[in-house]
């Protein structure tokens, strides 16, 4: 079933609001108008101050030393700023070192105000950001203002340089050690001096933290760093140097227990200088010293040399053997022999160098004991019985020949040659001079026959020789004459002399048994004979001689004539004789216990023809033969 529906109508329409009264709509009119003018003249007001103030220092800046830069364009402040005394001009530095100062100004020291980055600085205030942020930093800025720092520059090479040269020229000096010089005989010192130096970089720091802080006077000690020398006194060994070289020198000298057979000898102070030294050595505290010494090589070559002319050899004992006692009788007491002790001799001198008072030094001898003494007996040498003899002639000898050989021979009586050891007849010669008591005599040099000291020495060692030879030692050294000579073959034959000039030519032989061996020597004036008689312990030897086996013999050539001009015509004085030539061998065979203990041993002698020499007066027609 259809339904009627029913429709409200709407509410009736209320009446508008009562209208707006008309002042309020002017007065809001007028105000909106003031604002717009107020601001727009606000805007003006600051577009005005902007473009009046475009090039001028803002206001509120805090004066810069005195000066307010409001309102100044930037030469205007520039100009007022450099008439004002700012830090650095007005800034001192005083630098001390003990009881001395020096000041300089902060200009000297690098200081200087920066008047034209200061006045940039000030006007750059309330510029730096956008607009609104430019009006802000104004307004704050002229509300409560700004300070601005002046700018300070400060060239710290500057100041460095100014403190170095400082140092240089009043503080800084090199540590000196205390020298010693030895020349020409003077000794010369210099004092020591402590060094000193500024520490420039520690100085700079010390002098900038015033800096920075900005502070108008300073006083800054100089930072100064002070080193010892390690020598501060040379006087000690000056001393000593001056002991050295004193003008009495040194004195070497046999000491009258020594027997003082020599010297005395000095040591001139300019050859001490020579030897003198001075060292520098550490202490191991840091500290060093002056060492003064002499060094010993030429001391010890002048010893040495020495040495030679103060030698004296120790000599055994020599003996005869007694045949009754069987024992031995001392015929020459035995002598101790000297030699210098250079090592202890050099240790006096240099005690005498630096010595005051003391300027000798005696020498050291070390005292030679010979090999025999004069206690030695029979047995414990092994000196028993006659080994070995020979005899040797020299009939027609001249008094000067015989004299030689009887000097000759002494030098060889009562000898003793140790077993296992060398005999060498030079060694027991000695010097064939006058001084040794030997005389002039013919000796053979060269292809002629003249007078000379010692000839016949020969005479004993041909003896010597064949007593050697028969012994059975073993020979070492032997050499023939340059020609037959008749002494020498009067019972031995050719083959069996021995030559010897010393110290060239020398006949040796070994003592090649396990005893002493005992040598005499005889010379018999009346029956014109040399013996030589060698005693020892038998060794049961026999020795077997073949030859003489002569060869190759050749005449003598034609006689020589030589001039003398202390003959007269007609005299004539034969020297040499004729003799053949030939060469000579001598065989040995030495045995011991029935056993061959040389066998067949050669002694080989060339000798060459010589002629029959004289001596005639100048002009002699046998001359030019």
């Amino acid at each position: 079933m259809q339904q009627d529906y029913y429709v409200s109508p709407p509410p009736p329409r209320q009446e508008a609001d009562r209208a707006v009264n008309p002042w309020i709509i002017r007065l809001i009119l007028l105000g909106i108008t003031g604002v717009f003018l107020l601001g727009f003249a606000m805007v003006a007001m600051v577009a005005g101050y902007q473009f009046m103030t475009q090039d001028q220092i803002y206001a509120g800046i805090t004066p810069i030393y005195g000066v307010d830069l409001t309102g100044m364009t930037k030469p205007e402040a520039i100009s007022a700023l450099n008439e004002q005394s700012a830090y650095g001009a007005n800034a001192t530095f005083t630098l001390t070192y003990a009881d001395q100062s020096w000041e300089f100004t902060g200009e000297e020291m690098g200081i200087s105000f920066d008047v034209e980055a200061t006045v940039n600085r000030a006007y750059e205030i309330g510029r730096e950001g956008n607009f609104a942020e430019n009006l802000f930093e104004q307004w704050r800025v002229w509300r409560d203002g700004r300070p601005v720092s002046p700018v300070i520059t400060y060239d710290r090479n500057q100041a460095q340089s100014q403190i170095s040269l400082l140092a240089d020229s009043y503080i800084n000096q090199a540590v000196q050690d205390a020298t010693l010089v030895v020349s020409n005989g003077t000794v010369e010192t210099t004092g020591s001096q402590a060094g000193r130096s500024v520490d420039v970089t520690a100085t700079l720091t010390a002098l900038e933290q015033n800096i920075f802080a900005m502070n108008t006077t300073s006083t800054i000690p100089l930072t100064v760093v002070e080193s010892n020398p390690t020598i501060t006194d040379a006087s000690v060994a000056a001393e000593m140097a001056t002991l050295a070289l004193n003008p009495e020198g040194i004195t070497f000298q046999i000491r009258p227990e020594d027997g003082a057979d020599a010297g005395p000898w000095t040591a001139l102070p300019e050859s001490i200088e020579n030897m003198l030294r001075v060292e520098r050595v550490d202490n191991g505290d840091g500290s060093a010293s002056y060492d003064v010494y002499v060094i010993n090589d030429q001391a010890r070559e002048f010893l040495n040399d020495l040495q030679e002319e103060l030698y004296r050899a120790p000599q055994s004992a020599r003996f005869i053997f007694n045949d009754t006692t069987q024992q031995l009788d001392v015929i020459e007491p035995s002598v101790n022999g000297r030699r210098i002790d250079v090592e202890a001799t050099l240790g006096n001198f240099q005690d005498a160098v630096f010595s005051e008072t003391n300027r000798t030094v005696d020498l050291v001898f070390e005292d030679l004991v010979p090999l025999l003494n004069n206690n030695a007996s029979a047995e414990e040498l092994g000196i028993r019985e006659l080994v070995a003899e020979a005899t040797t002639f020299y009939v027609g000898s001249t008094p000067a020949r015989r004299a030689n050989i009887q000097v000759a021979a002494a030098k060889f009586h009562g000898i003793v040659i140790p077993p296992q050891s060398e005999f060498s007849f030079n060694e027991w010669l000695g010097e064939v001079d006058q001084d040794s008591g030997f005389e002039e005599a013919l000796i053979i040099v060269g292809d002629q026959t003249i007078t000379g000291v010692g000839g016949g020495v020969c005479q004993v060692s041909s003896t010597i020789f064949q007593a050697a030879f028969y012994g059975g030692f073993p020979i070492l050294e032997r050499y023939a004459h340059g020609y037959r000579i008749g002494y020498y073959e009067v019972g031995e034959g050719p083959g069996m002399d021995a030559t010897v000039y010393s110290p060239i030519i020398d006949f040796r032989f070994f003592n090649d048994t396990p005893h002493h061996l005992l040598l005499e020597t005889y010379v018999y004036p009346s029956t014109a004979q040399v013996t030589f008689r060698l005693y020892s312990t038998s060794m049961n030897r026999e020795v077997v001689k073949e030859g003489p086996i002569i060869q190759n013999e050749q005449p003598p050539p034609p006689a020589v004539y030589r001039a003398n001009a202390n003959l007269t015509p007609g005299q004539v004085n034969q020297t040499d004789y004729a003799v053949s030539g030939a060469e000579v061998f001598i065989y040995r065979t030495v045995y011991q216990d029935g056993e061959v203990l040389i066998d067949k041993e050669q002694f080989y002698s060339n000798y060459i023809p010589w002629p029959a020499q004289f001596e005639v007066a100048p002009g002699d027609s046998r001359l030019d033969q």
